[in-house]
């Protein structure tokens, strides 16, 4: 006897569930209005997330997370705050750029505090590098940024080398009070520990 089908799982209020992995998504599909559309890669406990869709109720947030747990504590939390701008995707950040996000449809895409992969026969993880930027020409409109911070100097270095090579992304002046930008959980933790992240703000050019 074949084994009983479980059920698909249902999407949770707040949460981005594509009918189709395999194929682009519009921009409407995420949200049906016209705001400028900021995605946030690896959310984590959605802590910087939250605290931007609350300061900008114009602009539509969507947070990339792979762990279900994570998912649903970050769906959670929208829902207690009514946050119709933010949404939270449960996907793979690499995948999500360089396959899932259809052409100009980003405003904004911030990197926070990734996993530097330091070990030198894992550093082909890491996610800053010409196949990545090339995805995020793509899906940045004329004028969108990529924010990125780390706390791992040799990391930020490589993404600095990765970038010049690329050439095709602008850099710009990041001073502290630019805007309004809150920390994550991680960058909380890690200044608490004394350690101090190296930023990196990138424009499409129009």
């Amino acid at each position: 006897m074949s084994e009983p089908v479980s059920a698909p799982r249902q999407p949770e209020a707040h949460e981005f569930m594509p009918d189709d992995y395999f194929r682009q998504v519009e921009k409407s599909e995420i949200f049906a209005d016209e705001r400028p559309l900021e995605v946030d890669l690896g959310c984590g406990d959605g802590s910087f997330l939250v605290e931007m869709a609350r300061e900008h109720p114009g602009r539509s947030f969507l947070g990339v997370e792979r762990l279900l747990g994570r998912v649903r504590k970050v769906c959670r939390k929208a829902e207690r705050e009514g946050l119709a701008n933010l949404k939270v995707l449960r996907l793979e950040s690499r995948y999500t750029v360089e396959w899932l996000l259809g052409p100009a449809s980003v405003s904004r895409l911030h990197l926070l505090c990734p996993d530097p992969w330091p070990k030198a026969r894992h550093h082909r993880r890491r996610l800053v590098q010409r196949n990545f930027l090339e995805a995020v020409e793509r899906v940045l409109e004329p004028g969108g940024e990529l924010l990125f911070k780390t706390d791992h100097g040799e990391y930020f270095e490589w993404a600095e080398e990765e970038v010049a090579a690329f050439g095709r992304l602008e850099r710009l002046d990041w001073p502290d009070d630019a805007f309004f930008y809150p920390k994550t959980d991680f960058q909380v933790q890690w200044e608490s520990e004394g350690k101090v992240l190296q930023s990196m703000r990138l424009r499409k050019v129009e």
